[in-house]
Order: C-alpha cells, then sequence, then structure tokens
C-alpha cells in the first residue's frame, strides 16, 4: 500500500510540473548533485603553466611553494605564487590560499579548490595536504 501511495505522489508531481514545461515547449531542466571524490595527492604535487611552460609545484613542511619542470630538481618560489588554469594567481598568505586576478586585490580561494592547467583540481586541506579528484 505505502509503495502504491509513493508512487502515485511521484507521478502526481511529475504532472504538476514536468507536464506544463512539456506542454509549453520549454526545456525541462533537472538538478543533479555531482559527487567529486577526492583523494589524497600520492605525489603532492599539481601542475601550473607559466610562458606556455609547464610547471609542477609542491609544499614543504613550512607550507614553502617550490617548482620544476622535470618533477627532479626542484626551486624555492620567490613570489611564492602559481597560476591557475584560468590565469588566475594564488598564494598562501596569512595561513589562508588567497588569488588575485590583477596582482593587486586578493580573496581567500572558496574552498581552497583551484583548477591546474591539466584540468585536475586540486584543493588544500587545513593542514595544507593536497587533494585531488579522481
Amino acid at each position: 500500500m505505502k509503495k502504491t501511495i509513493i508512487a502515485v505522489s511521484l507521478f502526481a508531481f511529475g504532472l504538476v510540473t514536468v507536464a506544463p514545461a512539456m506542454a509549453a515547449n520549454e526545456p525541462v531542466t533537472v538538478k543533479t548533485n555531482n559527487l567529486v571524490e577526492w583523494k589524497k595527492s600520492k605525489t603532492g604535487t599539481w601542475a601550473g603553466k607559466k610562458d606556455n611552460k609547464t610547471y609542477w609545484y609542491k609544499l614543504d613542511k613550512d607550507a614553502k611553494l617550490w617548482w620544476s619542470t622535470d618533477g627532479k630538481k626542484w626551486a624555492a618560489v620567490d613570489n611564492g605564487m602559481w597560476a591557475d588554469k584560468d590565469g588566475k594567481w594564488l598564494k598562501i598568505h596569512n595561513g589562508k590560499l588567497v588569488w588575485t586576478t590583477d596582482g593587486n586585490n586578493w580573496s581567500e580561494v572558496p574552498d581552497w579548490k583551484w583548477e591546474g592547467s591539466d584540468g585536475k583540481w586540486y584543493k588544500f586541506d587545513d593542514k595544507w595536504t593536497l587533494w585531488v579528484n579522481a
């Protein structure tokens, strides 16, 4: 009996919401929640580009930024900044991940997530552990 009531309720809901849109020849929009699976980065590195050249970045135990062109030889990044896929500059400042488009106005990165030049999404947790979506 409960299943019948649920089925009838869902059918009625469909008639009330979808049928009028279809009758009016309007597109029907269905929203879904995309669940993103985050995994701890095995290498602790992420991709970035500068002057059309790919660099690999990582943080040391003190959250200082390092970069490499080959993943073997690393150098400290003097200004502590890297660029995301859209060209926004990111850096760690006062214990937060911040970004800018103009070099002057900095704001905290939402959820500390950004898209790398390789198209993968990366984020830091509060201990500066790097996570990548899989």
